[in-house]
Formats: C-alpha cells, structure tokens, sequence
C-alpha cells in the first residue's frame, strides 16, 4: 500500500500536476492540504477518470484538505473539535481499513504574532482528538503539512532558525505530544539520518540549494509504521514543468509492506 501526503498549494493552479502525479505514482491513499478552494468547486470528476474517490473538506481562498482514495471512503469527519472556526485543516476518513487523517497546521507567522498562540491551541486540540482515536477499532494514519520541524535534522539552518518559527521548543512539545499518544514519525523511523526536506521557499533558488525544512509528515500507529519498506520525498514533483509552476512542498511518500 501506498500512502502520500501532499501540500498542492492551490489546487486548481496544479490540477493537471497532481493528476500526473496519481497516474504515474499510483499511490492507494492520498492525503492533501491547502486545496484553496471550497467544496462545491472541487474536480471530482476528474480525480475519478484517474480512478481516485475523495472526501474533501474546503474552503475558499484559504485552507482546504482532502482524503483520496481508490478504495471507497467511509464516515468521513470534517473539522478539528473545537477549532472549527479557524479554517478548514482537518479531515478523517476510513480506508482500506486505516482511520487516515489529513492536517493543515496553522502556520502561525512568527512568535510575537496572536496566531502562534492559535497554532500552539490548534496542536494540543490536535493532540487530544488523536488520543481519542489511537488504540480504537482502526490503525490511525496522521499526515500533513505540520508546519513544523520536528528536530534540527529538519532544518537546513537549525542554528540560525533556533527559536523562530518552525524551530520552538513550543511547536516540537505540540508534536511529541502525538508521538506520545502513539503515533509514529515514518520518514523518520524508516530515515535516522536523512535529512528529508519537504518543503523550500520559492525565493533565492532554495530548492536548487537543498536549503528547505522538512514540515510534511506522516505519522502511524506503530503496527502501521513498522509495515514501511520505505519512505522518501519525491522531488521530481516539486520540479518546474513547461507552463506550470510546482508547489513549494513535494509529495512525501511511504510503502508499506
């Protein structure tokens, strides 16, 4: 089974890229965030003539995430409780037997800004709804984009960066905490030493730098994380093509045995 995580940046800009993504990478569930659009003008049509059903939870302009699957989605769940006023970032659905959910983390700004506080509430609400699912009737999948490193590996620049955004002992306690409840970082467990950025500022050619962060995870209960035979980043996705400009994230990709 293949499982991705995916922050599109505007989906009706990269359609046709994500569908070549579909088409070419064949992945069983896929996880998507900052679709930027609601849900009433969302392609389904076209992500079912690649064979992809999906369970999406919109919003205008702003946010977005969405659930794909070739296998049929169940009892989907839209909304983080009790953070539903800040924007559509959370999704659950059951797939192929998996409660997979799809999270777009608030991105907070900087330190002295009124939304890292939300984003610091917005990752203990995150952490307390996925208490109330691990260890229940199906093995929990987490991803997307956190908006965060995990730890200086994650960084290009973690000694600059140290205590700015992305790089709290704040933001990392939100994220221990999941691991905590029990959930597994899979990129991690299955990379000890890679690096894995996931995402690079379109600005002063970072990509090409290899200067990005790694913010994209996929977090598993343990008797999913221990069935990956690997995990990478899929650079080629986040690549100029002729008359389309890529995301600034690649897709993060995990198979499991």
């Amino acid at each position: 089974m293949r499982l991705v995580t995916w922050n599109v940046n505007s989906l009706k800009a990269r359609v046709d890229y994500v569908l070549d993504f579909l088409r070419t990478r064949e992945p069983d569930i896929v996880c998507l965030q900052e679709l930027k659009l609601p849900d009433t003008e969302f392609p389904h049509m076209a992500f079912e003539g690649v064979g992809y059903t999906a369970a999406v939870h919109g919003q205008r302009s702003w946010n977005g995430v969405a659930v794909l699957a070739r296998g049929p989605i169940e009892s989907v769940q839209v909304g983080l409780p009790g953070a539903e006023e800040l924007g559509a970032r959370l999704i659950t659905a059951e797939v192929e037997g998996l409660s997979v959910t799809s999270v777009y983390v608030p991105n907070g700004k900087t330190v002295d800004h009124p939304d890292y506080g939300m984003k610091l509430e917005w990752l203990d609400l995150l952490a307390a709804y996925v208490e109330g699912m691990v260890g229940g009737d199906l093995p929990v999948v987490v991803a997307g984009d956190f908006n965060l490193c995990p730890a200086d590996i994650d960084s290009y620049d973690p000694e600059t960066f140290a205590g700015t955004i992305f790089h709290t002992d704040e933001e990392r306690s939100g994220y221990e905490r999941l691991l905590t409840a029990g959930l597994v970082d899979v990129f991690r467990s299955t990379n000890p030493d890679m690096p894995g950025f996931s995402w690079w500022d379109y600005r002063a050619g970072r990509f090409h730098k290899g200067e990005g962060l790694r913010i994209d995870l996929l977090l598993a209960e343990r008797s999913v994380a221990e069935r990956a035979a690997e995990a990478c980043v899929d650079r080629d996705f986040r690549k100029k093509r002729e008359g389309i400009t890529p995301s600034d994230h690649a897709p993060v990709i995990v198979d499991l045995a």
